[in-house]
């Protein structure tokens, strides 16, 4: 019995054994199938595709929570980051610059008199008034490059105005009364069989008309619903090239607050510490820990006398930190490929770029900031459309004004300008008819009506 019994345990060992060291090779064999998907430091690749419902094609993220994360992501990126403040404003500067001019002039084929031009450019110039429309359009460019988008509400009043106010993004959300609706993923209620076409948004739980709201997106496609963050691509970069910086920054740090190592050959321990305390200028006691520190001063030009068993070492002379700064170029390369703009716009060196060679007409930077430009102006036109729209159904303007008018936007010029040329070239288009005095001005950053007071010997009106 008892000899039947050790044989049952000692075969029962055996194929334990045998089993362990089959599910060990099974192990050491196995290859995790979504091991491609991601990355060296455990970050999973963006999906690409895969038709997801609510035009969500092309977004790498899912739900309205892993959008949020990205977006709270790169905001604390725009107000910890140096570079990445550097980077967004200066495409404030350069997309928005001193500010758009807008001017009404009369629609091709229509008759609009010169009274009604001028009461229409002072609706509009009253609304940029009102809503501070050049700082508010510093704050879209923020939004839109930080967040991805930005939403605009209007609110009509009834004395004719229009005033502008901001939708945070995190406003914009499904509720739960629609979360089996595909219709109305990410906040946003659209045609169940085409995403552009949108009728509402669910803004803190309730239903706003697609009317109220502007949004500007910004980084993805037509057909998705929501816009990505400018840096989402290059967070990484930009959070490693600020770590590089402050570690470089503190191992000089280090090496160079300790001036002097003193290396006592055949001193004990009890000899060392008391010919430290000899040495002592000052002496401080932690009250808190019991730690004595001696301080001793070198003033300029100390001349030290050693004993013939003590050396001096000096680490600061050892100090190179700047074979790391090619690799902090490397990854701010990487982040101004990105904005498509020079790498001194993002660190403001301007040792190795020659500003007048970059902003030239034809080069990319230039190209990259007229093409935000219009569609700045694009936007913003829209929105000026709406001013008169509701000025003329609360009979400010007359009713056939918005169709008898066009508004134009001039943004701030963007290349560097040989300013003889460009006004001979002006002087040419002006003569020839092709160009009108207050277009000139604006050219110019001039006001025309103020500038057509002081020749009229007028004091312009403050």
């Amino acid at each position: 019995m008892n000899t039947n019994t050790s044989h049952e345990k000692s075969l029962f060992h055996s194929w334990a054994q045998q089993l362990q060291e089959s599910f060990d090779e099974l192990w050491d064999s196995f290859v995790d199938p979504a091991e491609s998907l991601y990355d060296v430091d455990g970050t999973r690749w963006n999906v690409l595709g895969g038709g997801l419902p609510g035009g969500r094609f092309g977004l790498p993220v899912v739900d309205e929570a892993q959008l949020a994360a990205l977006r709270d992501e790169c905001r604390a990126l725009a107000i910890s980051n140096e570079f990445a403040i550097n980077g967004h404003e200066n495409r404030i500067s350069y997309i928005v610059g001193s500010g758009h001019h807008y001017r009404v002039t009369a629609r091709r084929g229509a008759t609009a008199s010169q009274e009604l031009l001028e009461q229409t450019q002072a609706v509009l110039d009253e609304f940029v008034a009102l809503n501070q429309w050049h700082k508010r359009q510093q704050e879209i460019v923020r939004r839109k490059d930080r967040d991805g988008e930005c939403f605009l509400r209007f609110f009509p009043a009834t004395d004719g105005t229009l005033r502008v106010r901001f939708v945070e993004p995190d406003q914009v959300a499904t509720p739960p009364i629609r979360v089996s609706d595909p219709a109305a993923a990410f906040g946003i209620q659209c045609d169940a069989d085409d995403v552009e076409t949108v009728h509402g948004y669910w803004i803190d739980g309730r239903w706003v008309d697609a009317g109220e709201i502007q949004h500007r997106k910004a980084n993805v496609d037509a057909n998705v619903k929501r816009g990505l963050p400018l840096f989402t691509p290059v967070r990484k970069n930009l959070r490693r090239a600020e770590k590089l910086l402050r570690n470089m920054s503190i191992v000089s740090e280090i090496q160079s607050a300790i001036a002097i190592i003193r290396k006592h050959r055949a001193a004990t321990g009890a000899g060392l510490e008391q010919f430290v305390a000899n040495q002592a200028d000052l002496t401080v006691s932690s009250p808190a820990t019991g730690r004595t520190t001696r301080f001793r001063r070198f003033a300029p030009g100390t001349i030290l006398d050693a004993l013939a068993d003590t050396e001096y070492e000096f680490p600061a002379s050892g100090i190179d930190a700047s074979r790391y700064v090619t690799v902090l170029q490397a990854e701010l390369r990487a982040i101004a490929s990105r904005l498509v703009m020079p790498e001194f716009m993002l660190t403001s060196d301007a040792s190795n770029a020659n500003y007048a060679s970059t902003m030239v007409a034809e080069g990319p930077a230039v190209k990259m900031f007229e093409r935000l430009q219009h569609d700045m102006i694009e936007d913003d036109l829209a929105v000026m459309r709406r001013v008169l729209a509701h000025a003329s159904s609360s009979g400010i303007l007359p009713p056939a004004a918005p169709s008898a008018v066009e508004i134009r936007g001039i943004p701030p010029t963007l290349a560097v300008r040989d300013r003889l040329r460009d006004a001979q070239a002006d002087q040419i288009l002006l003569k020839s008819g092709a160009l009108s005095v207050q277009t000139l001005a604006l050219r110019h950053g001039l006001d025309p009506e103020h500038e057509q007071q002081l020749l009229a010997g007028r004091t312009p009106p403050t």
